[in-house]
């Protein structure tokens, strides 16, 4: 709670897990997303080689990146945009 009533409210302990939680299910259904998209466009459906050639291995490596960055930026304009509505995101 709050000094005096003003203020945002602190979030409880159950509110934090779930948070936690939260962030969690997001970062493995983008792991999951990633590994399909990065799969698909990056290997060869043969299987040639028991190794990845060094083509695909560059491929995943900037495939994965640029994933990981576009969802690094769509989550911080969610986060901007929540806050401007006063929707308090960060813990």
């Amino acid at each position: 709670m709050s000094f005096l009533g003003f203020g945002r409210p602190q979030p409880t302990s159950a509110e934090k897990i779930a948070a936690v939680e939260n962030e969690l299910k997001v970062i493995a259904e983008m792991h999951t997303r990633m590994l399909k998209v990065c799969t698909s466009k990056c290997i060869d459906k043969t299987y040639r080689e028991g190794e990845l050639s060094k083509g695909e291995a560059v491929c995943l490596d900037r495939c994965s990146a640029k994933f990981f960055e576009a969802h690094q930026t769509i989550s911080e304009q969610l986060q901007k945009e929540g806050a401007a509505r006063g929707f308090g995101g960060g813990m």
